[in-house]
């Protein structure tokens, strides 16, 4: 299955505007054959903590956008958005997968980042999700969540593949890259990891972002500005990997 991965920039707490621009890399997308098209985190609004403002309701604009574009490209879309659902106080950061025949599954990341203080805006999600495209098992996390293994092992056997959306820093571009091709390495699985570049109120993006083959090596990869990657994954070549070198049997609970 071919996967491409839409490392943009964007507009401060402007929904239409960052719509606007992606139109037109969705449309290459589906045209170079992706089935599925990850987009980064808060693709439409920014990591912005202004909740009052930012905040939308699950079937809100980013919803329409998303389930829009996917049913006139017939294609998988992912992107993380503020999702306030009824009966909370505080929005979830939720990664929303939607399909071309109106297929939604939604991933509410489990570790805000409290460092940031997003633990203070954004209510934390309390499940693991995943997703099955074409055949392709695939785990959805959120940026802060790619630093907690223990998370990616105990899903490792019913995935072929780990999504992973975020806004991660230039500061610390070391360890997302690092990171991406650690999990990939010991869970012997894909890693789809997509970031933004350019810069918000506060920090500055390069983007790195990768999509990692279950041996740890990279399939594509791009920085420092707007671009859209390609790869293609197969679980075939999970399947294989773990048979050849069979490392599962001997972690430890």
């Amino acid at each position: 299955m071919r996967i491409a991965a839409l490392q943009s920039d964007i507009a401060w707490e402007d929904p239409p505007a960052n719509f606007a621009r992606l139109d037109n890399w969705i449309a290459t997308a589906a045209a170079g054959g992706a089935r599925l098209l990850a987009l980064p985190e808060m693709f439409a609004c920014g990591f912005s903590m202004n909740t009052s403002a930012i905040a939308e309701p699950p079937e809100g604009p980013t919803y329409r956008f998303m389930a829009a574009q996917a049913t006139e490209h017939g294609l998988w879309i992912a992107g993380s958005f503020p999702e306030l659902e009824p009966g909370h106080d505080k929005p979830s950061n939720t990664l929303l997968v939607v399909g071309p025949e109106g297929q939604d599954h939604r991933y509410r990341k489990i570790h805000p980042f409290s460092f940031a203080g997003e633990d203070r805006h954004f209510r934390a999600g309390d499940r693991f999700v995943q997703v099955e495209i074409e055949g392709l098992r695939i785990t959805l996390f959120v940026c802060y969540d790619l630093r907690f293994a223990d998370e990616f092992w105990v899903t490792a056997e019913a995935t072929d593949a780990y999504l992973v959306v975020a806004n991660w820093p230039q500061p610390r571009r070391h360890h997302w890259i690092t990171l991406l091709q650690a999990r990939a390495i010991e869970n012997q699985a894909y890693v789809i990891g997509v970031n933004r570049v350019g810069e918000d109120q506060n920090l500055s993006y390069t983007g790195d972002s990768h999509i990692v083959d279950p041996m740890g090596q990279v399939l594509a990869s791009a920085s420092g500005q707007e671009t859209l990657l390609f790869a293609d994954v197969d679980p075939k070549v999970v399947a294989e990997t773990r048979r050849k070198l069979p490392f599962f049997p001997d972690r430890r609970p």
